[in-house]
């Protein structure tokens, strides 16, 4: 009797990770490593590679799975920065049963600021959608290697930042950079200054300065 049981508890839990393990490898054709800023060295995952594997899984769009979206929304940060965030539903049809919602939210800048100046994105809610469903889609397995394999996300605390070098004289900034006014990570002062340390950023600004004084 207890083997039996034991089968049928091993059988289960096999058919319960038929869609994770289906979907948790990702071909390197679909990965590309992330190069500068703060998810450098993190992996990311082509979209159109989840949308094929959902497709592969459950069936066509639609019809074998589809999305809902709950909401979109911004929010304003620092320096000018201004994030736009998408809230979706994802459905999916096993053995003719559609699932419930498997929540994802997901992100991407409406307003950022490099060098100094605003950009403002045009596409950023679609990249928010979009991220939104590999957060949804994760719930499933899908990419799990992935993640698994970094051994780290872009959520932890406790991450080795990448050092932040000034463009001008090519010096390591300090991890926190304390000005008058606030405290910045070497990553916000590099975007904030254009690239430069305090000490070039300070010398670009007296001659900026001169400059104006003597017209």
């Amino acid at each position: 009797m207890t083997i039996v049981l034991e089968g049928k508890m091993f059988m289960d839990m096999m058919d319960n990770m038929r869609y994770y393990n289906a979907g948790r490898e990702v071909p390197d054709a679909a990965k590309k490593t992330i190069k500068g800023g703060k998810l450098s060295g993190f992996t990311d995952i082509n979209p159109m590679w989840r949308i094929q594997k959902l497709t592969e899984l459950f069936g066509v769009c639609g019809v074998g799975w589809y999305t809902e979206i709950k909401r979109i929304w911004a929010e304003e940060g620092k320096d000018g920065r201004v994030a736009a965030f998408c809230e979706i539903h994802l459905y999916v049809k096993v053995d003719g049963e559609w699932s419930r919602p498997i929540e994802g939210i997901g992100g991407s800048m409406l307003v950022n600021v490099f060098k100094g100046s605003p950009e403002t994105s045009d596409e950023c809610y679609k990249m928010a959608y979009t991220d939104a469903i590999g957060v949804a889609a994760k719930a499933l397995g899908i990419g799990a290697d992935v993640y698994w394999a970094a051994g780290r996300t872009k959520y932890s605390q406790d991450e080795k930042k990448e050092p932040v070098y000034c463009t001008r004289c090519k010096q390591k900034l300090k991890d926190e950079i304390k000005t008058s006014k606030r405290t910045f990570t070497a990553q916000e002062y590099f975007d904030k200054f254009g690239g430069l340390c305090p000490d070039c950023a300070t010398a670009d600004y007296a001659a900026r300065k001169n400059k104006g004084e003597g017209e």
